[in-house]
């Protein structure tokens, strides 16, 4: 029986806003999960770095849920490039926080490579069967960068592949995460699993679509929608660039995000310059971060969803969107062809062409029978991603670990 989780989230506290800084994804699937664990009656501690002066060392978040912000570095956001420094330092303040409130867990689930080392130390320290998540590979993000991005360096994939020889499971999102950590880190398939990710339907669901667009204040018109951090591996360029080849000149993009990582505030002059250069500054709008039922309503308000990114491990955006009954067009690189049933809950793109985005969009947008077939197989296919089942399949993956272990 599993009573109590600690998850490891070194490098970003799952209550900052996603779309800031280095939260993403990640930040929501944990949040997310621990809620549902605590629902199911589970309890949960997530072990973050504190990164600010004003957040209480605990929060609870809910009946069974706590955050605990440990200290390691300065209490100030770091560039994940500065924070390998701190790992062993993170491990330590966390083994202190649980010896000094006497807390006991059944199992520890690390998140990301950085939180993933601090496992294998904790591992070792609290004799405690260790689940890692990477969320983001570094060697598939290596084969898909774009010309002028960072490649990873050698202690990321370094660190991955220790990771994976010394966790008891490592969890893949989808398939195709688990056939990446096979060919490229020729992980032992038997201690490997599949468990995606769910989507709180609650939050995102269909609404009505003009209401929608009067709550977010777009309007008329055809609306395509990007969300996401603003970083190269995103490719927001392929999308404005795609935009400009849109037939309906009506039409308009908004991105909603903040610069992220070492090139996140490059990038974002980079695509306002691009932006303007192409004649399309006042088509193309930029939003911060936005809350996640506000999120929502972006995603009710949008005729189409946009994703060219370069790797996704998951696709979470993509999820969300459908569940929303909103078609994505994306391309079909990592998780993305497991997440969007091509051609029924919305269409992938080979490459990063922005003359095929253009096209895809075009057809989303001007053939009205097709968006629709689109939008509801998009709600269908949402169905398969719950965090009711999320739960069920990582209980049933700690229960086989801690009797293995």
């Amino acid at each position: 029986m599993i009573d109590s989780v600690a998850y490891l989230s070194l490098h970003s506290c799952p209550l900052q806003q996603p779309g800031v800084g280095d939260a993403g994804g990640m930040n929501v699937y944990i949040r997310e999960l621990g809620w549902a664990m605590a629902e199911h009656g589970t309890d949960v501690v997530v072990f973050t770095r504190r990164s600010d002066e004003l957040t209480p060392e605990v929060v609870a978040v809910a009946p069974r849920f706590r955050v605990v912000h440990i200290e390691a570095g300065p209490r100030e956001r770091l560039p994940i490039s500065e924070m390998h420094d701190l790992v062993a330092e993170f491990a330590e303040g966390t083994l202190a926080w649980i010896d000094q409130h006497g807390a006991s867990f059944d199992i520890l689930h690390s998140h990301y490579w950085l939180s993933g080392w601090a496992g294998v130390l904790l591992k070792e320290k609290l004799g405690l069967p260790l689940a890692n998540s990477f969320h983001t590979l570094g060697r598939v993000k290596d084969l898909t960068r774009r010309s002028d991005q960072e490649p990873e360096r050698p202690i990321r994939t370094l660190t991955e592949e220790e990771v994976i020889a010394r966790s008891d499971c490592v969890v893949a999102s989808t398939p195709y995460e688990f056939d990446d950590l096979m060919e490229h880190y020729s992980a032992d398939p038997a201690r490997l699993c599949t468990s995606p990710p769910g989507i709180n339907h609650a939050v995102f669901r269909p609404g009505n679509k003009r209401q929608a667009r009067s709550w977010t204040g777009l309007g008329d018109g055809p609306v395509v929608l990007f969300v996401g951090r603003i970083q190269p591996l995103k490719s927001v360029d392929v999308a404005i660039e795609a935009l400009g080849m849109v037939s309906d000149e009506q039409t308009r993009l908004v991105v909603i995000g903040g610069p992220s990582g070492s090139q996140g505030e490059a990038e974002m002059a980079r695509l306002r310059a691009l932006a303007t250069d192409a004649g399309l500054a006042a088509r193309v709008h930029f939003v911060p971060p936005v809350d996640r039922p506000r999120l929502a309503a972006f995603y009710q308000a949008a005729d189409a969803v946009i994703m060219p990114s370069r790797s996704e491990t998951f696709g979470l955006v993509a999820a969300e969107a459908q569940s929303c009954g909103t078609p994505v067009v994306a391309a079909a690189v990592g998780g993305l062809p497991y997440i969007i049933e091509d051609g029924k809950s919305g269409l992938l793109v080979d490459g990063h062409d922005p003359a095929d985005y253009a096209v895809a969009l075009s057809r989303v947008l001007t053939d009205a029978e097709l968006a629709a077939a689109l939008a509801a197989g998009a709600l269908d296919h949402s169905e398969r991603f719950s965090w009711d089942a999320t739960v069920s399949r990582f209980l049933e993956l700690y229960e086989g670990i801690s009797a293995a272990s």
